[in-house]
C-alpha cells in the first residue's frame, strides 16, 4: 500500500499548478465574485486537456482516471478556488453521465462543445417537493408518437443560467422504475427559464418550468428503470463535490497559516501562541484524514463505478473538514478574513453549500448506517 502519488501523477500536478499560476492567479479574486459560468477559463482548460479527463478518448476525452481529475481540482483550487468548478463540470456529474449512457448520436451532438469549454450542461434533479427524497420527483414525461412531452418544474440546478443543455430527471411512470432522464436543449419550446436567483456561495440558479415541453424521443438518455444507473453514476459526482470542498478548506488553511507566521500581536507572531498551534493541528488532522478517504474512493473507483459507501464517507468527511477548516481559518485571519479582500469568506460560503448539495450530510449518515447495520432504513412515514 503506497500513500504517495506516482511519478506521473506528481508531474501532472506540477503542470496543472503551473498552468493555474500562469493563467488563473491574477483574476482569482474577481472571478470568485462573478456568478456566471467562466467560459473563458473553460476554453483555456480545454486547450490544456483539463476537461474530459475522466471521459474515454473514443468520446473525445483524455481517457484519464478519477484520481487525475481529483488532482486537477486540488491544484486549480490552490490558486483559483472558483475555477475548480470548471474542472468539476468538465469531468464529473452530468457530463460523466452523458458519456456513460448516451447513444453515439447524443454524444456527437452534445459532447464536443462541452469538452471544448464552449458550452455547459446542467443536472436537473431537485424539485420544490423533491429534495433529499429525490424519488418523489413529479416532473412527468409522456411518450407520444416520436416525442416526449414534459411537464413540471426544477429548482437549484447548477449552471442553469448558462447551460445550453439540461439533463433532466423525469417520471415516465409510477414508482422507482418509472424514473429516467431526458436531454433538453435550452431553446426547446415549452421550456421557460426563470430569472436568476443567488445561492449564499455566490453562484446563481434559475427555476425551470416545463409546460408541454416537446422533446424528440432520441433525446431520452435513460428511459424507464434508468434511475438506478443514474444514481450509481451519482457516486462519481460526489467525488467531485468532495474534492472541491476539501480543496477550498485547504486554500483557506494556507491563507491562515501564512498569516499566522507573519502577523504579530502582543509583540510576537501568531504562530507562537499555543492556542493557535492547537487550532492548526486540528485543522491539519481534519484535512489529512479526509484526503485519505477521498483518495481511497477515487482510486478504488478506477476500474468500476466507485462504491456507494466509500464515496459517501469521503464526501461526508470532506464536506465537514472543508467547512470547519475554512471557518477556523477565517477566525485566525480576524477582520481581514471577514472581508472580501481575501477568499477565506468565499471558501466558507462555498463549503457550506456542499454540505447540502449532492447529498446532505444527514442523508450521508443515513446511508452509512445502512452499510454499518447491513439493512435499509426507510425514511418515509408509514
Amino acid at each position: 500500500m503506497n500513500f504517495d502519488l506516482s511519478t506521473e501523477q506528481k508531474l501532472f500536478a506540477e503542470s496543472v499548478r503551473r498552468f493555474a499560476k500562469d493563467e488563473l492567479a491574477s483574476g482569482a479574486l474577481p472571478r470568485a465574485h462573478t456568478p456566471r459560468f467562466p467560459f473563458d477559463v473553460a476554453e483555456k482548460m480545454a486547450r490544456r486537456g483539463l476537461l474530459g479527463i475522466t471521459i474515454p478518448e473514443a468520446d473525445g476525452g483524455q481517457g484519464g482516471t478519477l484520481m487525475d481529475a481529483v488532482i486537477a481540482i486540488e491544484q486549480i483550487a490552490a490558486v483559483c478556488p472558483r475555477s475548480a468548478d470548471v474542472v468539476q463540470s468538465g469531468n464529473f456529474g452530468a457530463i460523466r453521465t452523458l458519456s456513460e449512457y448516451a447513444t453515439p448520436e447524443q454524444k456527437k451532438r452534445f459532447l464536443p462543445a462541452l469538452l471544448e469549454g464552449k458550452a455547459a450542461i446542467s443536472l436537473c434533479m431537485s424539485e420544490p417537493e423533491a429534495g433529499s427524497a429525490a424519488t418523489e420527483l413529479r416532473t412527468t414525461a409522456t411518450e407520444r408518437d416520436e416525442e416526449v412531452i414534459l411537464n413540471g418544474t426544477k429548482v437549484f440546478s447548477t449552471h442553469s443560467p448558462d447551460a445550453s443543455v439540461f439533463l433532466v430527471y423525469v417520471r415516465f411512470g409510477p414508482g422507482l422504475d418509472g424514473i429516467g432522464s431526458v436531454l433538453v436543449e435550452r431553446s426547446t419550446p415549452g421550456l421557460t427559464i426563470g430569472k436568476p436567483s443567488a445561492f449564499m456561495g455566490g453562484e446563481e440558479w434559475c427555476q425551470l418550468y416545463f409546460e408541454g415541453c416537446r422533446v424528440p424521443k432520441e433525446n431520452i438518455l435513460l428511459g424507464r428503470g434508468g434511475f438506478k444507473k443514474q444514481i450509481a453514476g451519482f457516486n462519481v459526482e460526489r467525488i467531485g463535490n468532495a474534492s472541491r470542498s476539501l480543496a477550498l478548506g485547504r486554500y483557506a488553511y494556507e491563507l491562515a497559516r501564512e498569516h499566522a507566521m507573519v502577523r504579530k500581536q502582543f509583540g510576537r507572531p501568531l504562530c507562537e501562541f499555543q492556542g493557535l498551534q492547537w487550532k492548526f493541528a486540528d485543522m491539519a488532522l481534519k484535512l489529512e484524514s479526509a484526503q485519505l478517504l477521498l483518495y481511497r474512493a477515487a482510486v478504488n473507483g478506477e476500474e468500476r463505478l466507485p462504491s456507494a459507501y466509500e464515496t459517501t464517507i469521503a464526501k461526508l468527511a470532506c464536506n465537514q473538514a472543508g467547512f470547519e477548516v475554512a471557518n477556523d481559518a477565517l477566525q485566525v485571519l480576524g477582520g481581514l478574513g471577514y472581508t472580501q479582500e481575501l477568499l477565506a469568506e468565499y471558501c466558507l460560503r462555498r463549503t457550506r453549500g456542499w454540505m447540502i448539495a449532492g447529498g446532505s450530510i444527514e442523508m450521508l449518515k443515513n446511508r452509512m448506517a445502512e452499510t454499518i447495520f447491513d439493512r435499509r432504513f426507510d425514511q418515509r412515514s408509514k
